[in-house]
């Protein structure tokens, strides 16, 4: 496996256990519909919350939360709405994204709440 996708993995897993020990209820990982993926689905209180996690070994280039683009933005809208429709859930839905920068001499998680609005 490239090192890449290993360390988006990484930054995944660091994510989940972020939101656990906050009070989320993990749904599911890495949904998928058509060409899109949430990398993670959580439950608190009345939200659902669809969170991307970003995940660099440096900030050099910008952080990790500037890269998420105007169209990865529609796809997670799009494979949002197909998971409140495929369980018939009647909830607000939250778009989050966590970024994180981890390499030998840093490992550090930002939690953007209501990153992007899905209108």
């Amino acid at each position: 496996m490239a090192y890449h996708n290993e360390l988006g993995q990484i930054g995944e897993q660091l994510a989940t256990d972020y939101l656990s020990r906050n009070g989320y209820t993990i749904l599911e990982r890495n949904f998928i519909f058509q060409k899109a993926e949430i990398d993670i689905i959580a439950q608190k209180n009345k939200l659902l919350i669809a969170v991307e996690v970003k995940t660099r070994n440096s900030d050099f280039f910008g952080d990790p939360q500037d890269f998420v683009s105007k169209g990865k933005i529609k796809l997670l809208v799009k494979a949002a709405n197909e998971y409140v429709l495929k369980n018939d859930l009647d909830l607000e839905v939250r778009f989050d994204i966590i970024a994180v920068l981890k390499n030998k001499h840093i490992e550090s998680l930002q939690h953007f709440e209501d990153a992007f609005y899905h209108f």
